[in-house]
């Protein structure tokens, strides 16, 4: 398995060819990617960002208090502490 930084980054490349922009929030326990995600999303584009955010071990999207939206993935720093943990959406980290 990559390093969470490597893994991180492979989700902002994949964000990027989907057309998003990704920007990386650095916390304690993980690394955190985020991008903005637009008003009109293609069903193509869609189905991509939900395929990126599965590769997370946890993720979701929040939406602002102006009503964007923003889609995020976090990378747990500890290996061990996502052992037998199952990925996919949790609470706004």
């Amino acid at each position: 398995m990559s390093s969470p930084e490597g893994r991180a980054e492979q989700v902002a490349a994949r964000l990027s060819e989907a057309g998003l922009t990704a920007r990386f929030v650095d916390h304690d326990g993980h690394i955190c990617v985020e991008a903005e995600v637009p008003d009109l999303v293609s069903a193509e584009s869609w189905q991509e960002l939900l395929a990126v955010l599965e590769t997370g071990d946890s993720f979701g999207l929040a939406v602002t208090g102006d009503g964007g939206r923003i889609a995020w993935v976090a990378i747990s720093k500890n290996a061990s502490g996502t052992a037998g943990a199952v990925p996919g959406h949790t609470h706004q980290l």
